[in-house]
């Protein structure tokens, strides 16, 4: 009997993913729980198992392809697991059915089923504004419809109720320049979709983002020109996504940064008192613990911060789940402290020390990686003074730590008067999205912060 094998849901968030490398071919006998492809999406790369021991009959997907949840990526022939020597079947005659294809020349892209590739947002949209969405040219990625490419694609408004825009109307036009030559090796992510989004912009109607690599209006990308010495690095996977995501939020969020003074005289004693003892049981007493403690209770106590944003309304989550950004050998990740503000100092220590330890040897999962209702970061021991970080997508508030130094602070004596001392500080930088989060909201919850770590007000 074939067993299909289907793209599992690696996470809450994930809908698709992309077939990094197949670990088996057709015609491989496999065992039960045998790794047979690896599988990278947004979060995390991970290996799927074999659901039973047999042959491989057919492979579905090719490495690259992006692949929907739930579609099928290989068959499993279970009567053949002690055949080994059978003859292998016939390669598939038919092309794999993977959800997304290469944007082609002309028109727009296609799933599997024969559709425009779109989001289920987009999808709503078109209904909603009667388009056709099979009729979209998409420039999301690998031709991808977009719900801003259905909002352009709108009829425009006539009759009594509007007027349509006259043909002599000037219309914004952006003539690409001639791409620069890539070396060898080196993808130009961009390049793919730049040719349908000019011939979109010459079309003229709704907000024309620049397009990546070109410029916009007036202003052009000078052309790459190789110098001796030059050292061009390819994009990984993980950095393109890196990117896309940074792009995203700067471009759909609003950022407001505000910044607080932060003594952490208090916590600092209260550290040095008990980190020795934190260290005999295995894990560091850090003030980046401290710090997520303090939060996740200010969360709790200013919910507006612990939100995201959906197309005309918003949502304040229940969970406090945390994440946290740390390095691993493929760059930053920020696996999630979840139901942050129940845990007090010994369970969040716990939670960040393992989830970094599974970073840096790169076993961190999916499910580590999802859920976060909002962000903290911390530069290291090699900071600055302070920053004003990039919301991480689609929380609307990350909270960035500032290097920790000492100085000169006035603080009250005994009998009421001012005194100087010297004093470990920190700045932290708080970015918040202000479509759903005012200056208000933002500043109570940074001031909260503050006010937690300067009493050092925790339990340890």
């Amino acid at each position: 009997m074939l067993i299909d094998v289907t793209m599992p849901q690696l996470g809450e968030s994930v809908t698709e993913g992309t077939i990094s490398r197949w670990l088996v071919k057709e015609g491989d006998v496999v065992a039960k729980e045998q790794a047979l492809v690896e599988i990278g999406t947004d979060k995390a790369d991970s290996e799927l198992p074999s659901p039973s021991a047999g042959r491989v009959a057919k492979i579905l997907a090719r490495e690259g392809d992006v692949v929907a949840v739930r579609a099928i990526l290989c068959q499993i022939d279970d009567a053949a697991g002690a055949a080994a020597d059978a003859p292998a079947p016939r390669a598939p005659t038919a092309p794999p059915a993977t959800v997304d294809a290469a944007p082609a020349a002309s028109g727009p892209s296609r799933s599997a089923a024969g559709g425009a590739l779109a989001s289920p947002m987009a999808r709503k949209a078109a209904l909603e504004n009667e388009v056709n969405i099979d009729d979209v040219r998409g420039t999301g990625d690998r031709g991808r419809v977009t719900r801003d490419d259905v909002m352009r694609a709108r009829p425009a408004p006539s009759g009594d109720g509007g007027r349509a825009p006259s043909s002599s109307a000037p219309q914004p036009v952006i003539v690409p320049q001639a791409p620069a030559p890539v070396p060898a090796g080196v993808q130009a992510p961009a390049r793919a979709n730049t040719a349908a989004l000019a011939q979109m912009i010459q079309q003229g109607g709704g907000f024309v983002p620049p397009i990546p690599g070109v410029g916009y209006n007036a202003f052009k990308v000078p052309a790459y020109r190789p110098g001796e010495g030059d050292k061009v690095v390819p994009f990984t996977r993980r950095r393109r996504i890196t990117a896309d995501h940074m792009t995203y939020s700067k471009f759909a969020s609003p950022h407001v940064v505000t910044v607080a003074e932060v003594d952490l005289h208090r916590t600092s004693q209260l550290r040095d008192a008990h980190k020795d003892r934190y260290k005999k049981e295995g894990h560091p007493l850090t003030v980046l613990a401290f710090v997520v403690v303090a939060t996740a209770r200010a969360l709790r106590e200013n919910p507006q911060l612990n939100a995201r944003v959906l197309d005309d309304a918003y949502v304040v989550f229940g969970d406090v789940n945390i994440g946290v950004a740390v390095d691993s050998p493929e760059g930053l990740v920020v696996p999630v402290v979840r139901r942050a503000d129940e845990l007090g100092v010994r369970g969040i220590v716990r939670s960040i020390d393992e989830l970094a330890k599974r970073a840096r040897t790169g076993k961190i999962t999916v499910d580590d990686l999802s859920g976060a209702t909002f962000s903290v970061t911390n530069p290291g021991i090699k900071g600055n003074l302070f920053g004003g970080a990039i919301i991480n997508q689609p929380n609307v508030g990350i909270l960035r730590m500032g290097e920790i130094q000492k100085r000169v602070v006035v603080v009250e004596g005994p009998n009421g008067e001012d005194l100087m001392a010297i004093h470990p500080v920190m700045y932290m930088a708080l970015s918040y999205d202000h479509r759903i989060v005012d200056g208000v909201a933002a500043n109570s919850f940074l001031w909260r912060v503050t006010e937690i770590l300067e009493k050092g007000e925790f339990e340890v």
